[in-house]
């Protein structure tokens, strides 16, 4: 796993906590909010946003990313997600641990899971994405 300092670690636990602030969940009332550290160094923060038609909904780890992108950098070292108000640690869905594989420095990126009560969880990109599909399958030989 990718080396990510105890004060780095509660850095991005408390911007992914604010970043939940944010979120847009009127149907399910479950906050969720991610922090992904860029590769410059920088921190951006996503939260979930809801829509009526749920297949549109916007996890808060894909917008934070997206967030990321949309600035010019296309490569995270760590990224933190903090989620709601159930007793239960939340782990990122399918499609955000894609779009995670898509973007992170390497598959030993560290991914910190941070729960309501306090709890956290530490993992990597690789362990929530076994053999991921990544761009070095598309080469053609």
């Amino acid at each position: 796993m990718a080396k990510l300092t105890e004060e780095m670690k509660k850095e991005l636990i408390r911007q992914a906590w604010q970043g939940a602030e944010k979120s847009y969940s009127p149907y399910s009332n479950f906050k969720v909010g991610a922090a992904v550290l860029a590769s410059t160094g920088e921190i951006y923060r996503g939260c979930n946003i809801e829509n009526v038609s749920y297949g549109i909904t916007n996890c808060a780890e894909r917008t934070a990313i997206f967030k990321m992108v949309s600035e010019g950098c296309t490569s995270f070292t760590a990224i933190c997600v903090a989620a709601g108000d159930t007793a239960l640690m939340s782990s990122p869905c399918g499609a955000c641990r894609q779009v995670m594989a898509e973007f992170c420095a390497d598959m030993d990126t560290p991914v910190v899971l941070a729960g309501k009560d306090g709890s956290v969880y530490d993992t990597t990109v690789g362990a929530l994405l076994p053999d991921a599909f990544l761009r070095t399958n598309l080469i053609h030989e």
